[in-house]
Parts: structure tokens; sequence; C-alpha cells
């Protein structure tokens, strides 16, 4: 016979224990840790420059406004333009800024460079940093940042477009429409159902790609100088010559360099199988344009997508003719040939995610010192400076890599306490971060110019 036992006012979590102590004491372990347990999280200061200067920003070619917010939320003076600027028109203005962004067609030339006497950081809110001279930026302390990934995928939509037009020649079909011209043909189109997708450069956006091309059922080779583990069924082939003649499609996905300045020309061209396609939304430069049309005029090549060219107009409306190009004119006139004024990372998406990720690097380079992720200067960063840390100072040194620098600058913070520290280089330069607790604000300036009067010293800045 059994019998009930009334427990007033007892836990119902503790009943049910009694009866299945292992599940139920589990559930009370963690409510009760829930209940007891908090953590003090530590809020970060907001560092300045001990200057007090405003921090003026000239961000130019229509970046995003939510980056050009972004920057004024921390109280950065903000000039915005759509346009590009000449290296003329930079030499004039770019003296009174602390900061630019820009997108492609803006150069940061040496000449640009030497009249930038208060400029401390360059923002590329692209991918590409070629328009950039990123050594001597190097050189007088200027870091620059970029978006390596931000629209990867954009890019690879684009090329998975152009793939299934030129195959199509719904370019074509189209344009004739406009004109009033019904010309229905099956000739020379073909699904790209089974077609060999050839990808040079297996980066961000390649990878990106070869998913993309597999879910259409296509077979996915890729050729890069590195050994890299492929996508799906991906397969990395060990020579640009066998991706070449092995592809219906090939396409471009690499920087500009010297060794890629016309890695497509007239060899490359004449290795691709007769009836293939070249798409380039990597760098003008990496293509021989000239060549490119001898081989789409002879008809060994089928097609040809461009989004990029050796030389881009400055603005919207500006011509793309002869006078840029001395080809234009003449692949303009080319069947099967999808022309694009450099909208790969164009979309909606991607300018927002690389607005997003630019202007963060941004600012917390301009407040916190922090370099992770440029691409010309050492990466360091140290832990952000708390409320609870008053009279703390952080000292960003950047300076030459010689041997005894540090020994120096150590010697000028000795009668502090340096609480946190962190140097590194990249080539001939380096970069030092140190957190110095218990500086009084009349000590803050001398520390400054004692190490600015170091050998090695490039750019000294002091936020606290």
């Amino acid at each position: 016979m059994s019998s009930a036992i009334s427990i007033p006012n007892a836990n119902p979590h503790a009943v049910a224990a009694s009866a299945s102590p292992t599940a139920t004491t589990i559930h009370d372990r963690m409510l009760f840790r829930k209940e007891s347990t908090t953590f003090a999280i530590r809020q970060p200061k907001v560092l300045h420059p001990v200057e007090n200067e405003d921090l003026k920003l000239l961000i130019l070619e229509n970046i995003s406004q939510e980056a050009v917010k972004a920057f004024r939320a921390q109280g950065f003076h903000v000039d915005h333009s759509t346009k590009a600027m000449s290296e003329d028109e930079l030499v004039q203005k770019i003296g009174s800024y602390h900061a630019i962004g820009i997108r492609s067609k803006t150069k940061i030339t040496e000449r640009v460079l030497k009249a930038a006497n208060k400029l401390l950081v360059i923002g590329c809110f692209c991918i590409g940093t070629n328009q950039v001279d990123l050594l001597n930026a190097a050189k007088i302390g200027i870091p620059v940042f970029n978006s390596p990934f931000s629209n990867s995928r954009s890019v690879a939509e684009l090329v998975m477009s152009e793939v299934v037009a030129l195959s199509r020649q719904y370019f074509e079909r189209a344009f004739e429409m406009r004109n009033g011209i019904w010309n229905k043909q099956s000739k020379g189109c073909w699904e790209v159902r089974g077609k060999t997708l050839g990808i040079v450069g297996y980066g961000h956006i390649g990878s990106q790609l070869s998913v993309l091309a597999e879910a259409f059922g296509m077979r996915v080779l890729f050729y890069d100088v590195v050994n890299i583990m492929p996508l799906g069924s991906a397969r990395q082939v060990d020579t640009l010559a066998t991706l070449l003649s092995e592809s219906d499609f090939v396409t471009l996905h690499v920087p500009e360099l010297p060794e890629t300045t016309n890695m497509i020309s007239t060899e490359q061209l004449a290795q691709m199988k007769k009836g293939a396609y070249l798409i380039n939304n990597a760098r003008g430069k990496v293509v021989d344009i000239p060549a490119l049309i001898d081989a789409l005029k002879s008809g060994h090549l089928a097609g040809a997508a461009l989004d990029v060219y050796p030389s881009e107009p400055g603005s919207n409306g500006a011509p793309f003719d002869d006078q840029l190009n001395s080809w234009s004119s003449a692949l303009r006139s080319l069947p099967n040939v999808i022309l694009t004024p450099h909208i790969g990372g164009s979309t909606e998406e991607a300018q927002r995610m690389i607005g997003e990720e630019v202007s963060s690097a941004l600012i917390r380079y301009l407040n916190n010192g922090s370099t992770l992720g440029a691409v010309n200067f050492p990466e360091v960063d140290l832990r952000a400076i708390t409320l609870e840390e008053p009279n703390h100072v952080r000292v960003c040194y950047v300076h030459r890599n010689i041997p005894g620098v540090l020994r120096q600058v150590n010697e000028v913070l000795s009668p502090y306490n340096v609480e946190k520290q962190y140097s590194d280089s990249k080539g001939e330069i380096a970069y030092l971060m140190a957190d110095i607790a218990d500086v009084s604000p009349r000590d803050i300036n001398s520390l400054r110019e004692q190490i600015n009067m170091t050998s090695a010293n490039i750019l000294t800045r002091m936020l606290a």
C-alpha cells in the first residue's frame, strides 16, 4: 500500500530531486550558478590623442554612409565626397586630414604622402590596395587597412552570372531586342552543367566561387601558387597551363603584382581550349587586352567578360574611350564580350559590410592604436585600458627596425610601471605599444618628447 506525503511550501525542484537525483541536481546546479554567480565586466576607457586636436577624416568615392555615421559617432570631423580626387587635388587638400578613406580610383602616391603631414592612417574600402604606395606609407608611419573578405560573395555571384550569360549569349540577344531585332537561336549556346570552370587564385573569392559552380553542376579546377585544401570536389592543378588547357571557362582572382601583370597574354590564350571563355574580375593589368582582342577576333575564344581595366574613368559619366585605353573601341565592337564598369563588389550588402569592416579598423587604430589587419604594417594590439585605470597612458611608437631601440624606449619609461607592452616588426618598420601606469598629466608631454628624440623614431602618439 502506497502513501502520499505532503510537504508544505516545498521547493518543487528539491522534491523532484529526491525521486530523480541525477537529472535534476544538474539543473539545480545550473540554476544555483545562474542565481549566485555574477561577473564584473570592466568597461574599456575611451582614449584620445593627448594633443587634443580634433581628428579630421576625408572620405571619397561614395563610401557607405554607415561608415560616415560611425566616424561621426566617434566625434570625428568627416568631409565626404562621392567622387575620386586627382593627385593634384589630393596634394592641395590632404595636409589638413588625419585619415583618408578611398576605393579603387583615388591614388595615394609618394607625392601625396609627402603632402600629408598630419595623416595617420589610410582606409581602402575595397579588397585591393595597389592604389596606395604601401611601402612609402609604412616608412612614414601610416598603416593601411582594407576589406579582404566583405565583397567576396558579390564577386563570386557576378562571375557565375557571367558564366551563364556567356554560355547562352543572352547579353547579345538582349542588345538585339533593345534594337528591335528578334534573333532566337541555339547555335553556340550551352548549358553550364558538366562544363569545367578553371579558377586562377583560390582565395576568398575563388573558394566561394567553386562552391557556387559545383551547385550548378560544373567541374572545378583551380591553380594557386600555394597548396590549398579545396572545398567540395574542386581539384588543384600543378600548372597554369594545365588549367588553361582543360577549362571551358577561365576566371581570374589574383592581386596586381609585378609577377601577375599580363599573366594572361598571347601564349596563355593559345593554351586555352578553342571555344573557351575568359573572365577577369581581378585587376585590369593581369590580362594583355590587345592579345585578348586578337584571340576573340580569330575565333579561338568564344567570348569574354571584363569588369576591370588597366585605366579606368575617375567618375560616373566619364568616357571609356581610346584616349583612356587605346584598344577601347576595338574591344567594345566585339560580339559576346561583356563589359562592366568595375561592379564586382558593388552591391548594397557588400558596400555595407566593407564600410563596417574598414571604418572599425580605422576607429580602432585612431582610438586605441591597434594595427590588426593592416596590410603594410606590423600587427600589434593590446587589451583595452579600463575605466578603473584613470592615470594610464598608451604609447604608440612607430620606429625603424634597428638594434637597440627597445633599450632606449624602456630607459625613458623606466620611472613608470609598464603594465603592458608588445612590439613587432615588418621589414624596415617596427611598432611598439605600451600602457604606462600612474602618469600625471604634466609628465605626458615630457614622455612624448623623450621618445620622439630616440634615434629610430618615425611617429609617436600618446593616447590617454
